[in-house]
């Protein structure tokens, strides 16, 4: 089995990288790029290394060489999970999901505000549960969650928008057992269209924190990216 579990492999944060530039948007300092005239957006959720990843960033270059403006906020105001003294529960508490959710829901009122017509959101661990609790508002089109934390069965029948779910074959924070099951809830939704996909030999934080040297991880990854855009492509544009 290939990957890391969720606080392994933690990467090296740049501030520099990536072909999008920062900006303070809706409070919240932003990594952006694509065409400033889209009016549609892609949100990106980091997981609990924050915005500053440079995977991530190469994530969002290529969902907005599609076409999407393409934004990755600060949800951690500075504070992402790489100190050296880093406790999990800690941390937690000082950056919860549902203030991380209302956060979302002032920076998408904010696209809004400036014209852009259709937001979709994807979410990485953290951001996973960040995302499956904004699916069951109006405010996004589409939702994407990426090897989240954990979900209950209540948020994912509260689901109001198209919803892919992307898992790994070893996830002690989502099991497959677990995605399956979601994705038996969201079966018995016609009116929601879903997707829920669990992809073998890798383990929580597989899309973003994956080896570069390593064919199987590299193609993996770049697996459920495509995963990702394509769902975006299908329901927002």
């Amino acid at each position: 089995m290939l990957g890391p579990q969720c606080c392994e492999n933690p990467p090296t944060l740049n501030p520099s990288c990536g072909e999008g530039s920062v900006q303070e948007i809706g409070g919240l300092k932003t990594y952006v790029i694509g065409p400033q005239d889209s009016k549609d957006a892609i949100l990106l959720i980091s997981d609990a290394f924050g915005y500053e990843a440079p995977k991530l960033r190469k994530i969002a270059d290529k969902v907005a060489a599609s076409g999407f403006l393409v934004l990755v906020p600060d949800f951690f105001y500075g504070d992402p999970a790489v100190h050296p003294d880093f406790d999990r529960q800690i941390w937690l508490k000082a950056h919860p999901v549902k203030k991380g959710c209302e956060d979302a829901k002032a920076l998408i009122s904010a696209l809004k505000s400036k014209g852009i017509s259709a937001v979709g959101a994807a979410g990485f661990c953290w951001g996973g549960m960040v995302v499956a609790k904004l699916a069951k508002f109006d405010c996004i089109k589409a939702a994407v969650v990426l090897h989240p934390g954990p979900i209950t069965e209540d948020e994912i029948n509260e689901v109001n928008c198209p919803i892919s779910i992307l898992g790994a074959e070893v996830d002690h924070y989502a099991p497959p057992e677990h995605v399956k099951r979601w994705g038996q809830i969201l079966s018995a939704k016609p009116e929601i269209d879903s997707y829920v996909k669990i992809f073998p030999g890798v383990a929580h934080g597989w899309t973003t924190r994956y080896i570069d040297d390593n064919e199987f991880a590299v193609k993996s990854a770049q697996e459920s990216h495509s995963d990702m855009l394509n769902w975006f492509v299908k329901h927002i544009k």
